[in-house]
């Protein structure tokens, strides 16, 4: 089963595209998380939250337990910015050397241009995020 993380926007339709595939970022997470912490900022799992729906979704996968749904506290939503703060120091550093995450490095930083693309258009319209995790 290959994990995905993806972003959430608040809202039934933000308006725009908001997908990203997130495969390769769901792989390297955790070298994605010390690498955060290393530049200290907030790791990007620190802005996951389950809805009801990435939760049903991932109930209808396989991969959970219907009962959670019913004690499913309310998702938690993050302002853009915090996100976009989180996203530019690790391009920065990926920039100077994406391959410091391994072969992959350059599909990383490729993930994390897409999701920085993603919370500019989400910050200028005043809405919120969180990410969520899908495995198929």
């Amino acid at each position: 089963m290959a994990a995905s993380m993806y972003i959430v926007v608040e809202g039934e339709d933000p308006g725009y595209n908001i997908y990203v595939n997130g495969r390769v970022l769901a792989r390297y997470e955790s070298a994605v998380e010390k690498l955060a912490l290393e530049l200290g900022v907030k790791p990007l799992l620190e802005f996951f939250s389950a809805d009801e729906n990435s939760m049903a979704l991932l109930i209808q996968e396989g991969g959970g337990n219907p009962d959670l749904l019913r004690s499913l506290p309310p998702p938690q939503w993050y302002p853009a910015q915090e996100g976009l703060r989180t996203l530019a120091a690790l391009i920065a550093a990926l920039e100077s050397d994406p391959h410091q995450l391994g072969s992959e490095g350059p599909e990383v930083l490729s993930e994390l241009r897409e999701y920085a693309a993603v919370l500019f258009k989400t910050a200028e319209r005043g809405l919120r995020w969180h990410l969520a995790v899908s495995w198929r």
